[in-house]
């Protein structure tokens, strides 16, 4: 995937089939210095599918690793959004999970803060 010669890759990987990146699946975190911080997730061959979502806009970060994930040492991610087109995004078996939520989290925490942004705007209204 090409980016502007400003932006910053901070993470990428792909979707790994018993601990191989042998699938059409890749996964970004890229920063445009001033501006952004972006999940991007392609997908595809001969036709992509590319969703992103703004880093600020998420609100939570969900770890599953099954017992095959951890003999391979791998793990899907799930990331909760306010984004009305991509609620849920999942970073679907990757390589070193653990890392990748605790980076995740910390730049979750740096754009908040940047976007000067709360965390009781994510909130739901109650049902009641």
């Amino acid at each position: 995937m090409k980016f502007d010669k400003n932006c910053e890759i901070i993470w990428h990987d792909r979707k790994r089939i018993l601990g191989l990146p042998i699938s059409f699946y890749r996964y970004y975190i890229v920063k445009k210095e001033g501006e952004w911080v972006k999940f991007f997730r392609h997908k595809g061959f001969f036709s992509a599918t590319i969703d992103d979502i703004n880093i600020y806009r998420c609100y939570d970060v969900t770890l599953m690793a099954t017992i095959g994930d951890k003999i391979f040492k791998t793990g899907t991610i799930e990331i909760e959004s306010n984004d009305a087109h991509v609620p849920k995004f999942h970073l679907r078996h990757v390589a070193n999970p653990y890392k990748v939520r605790d980076l995740i989290s910390n730049l979750m925490e740096i754009e908040r803060n940047k976007q000067r942004v709360n965390i009781t705007e994510f909130q739901m209204p109650s049902a009641f």
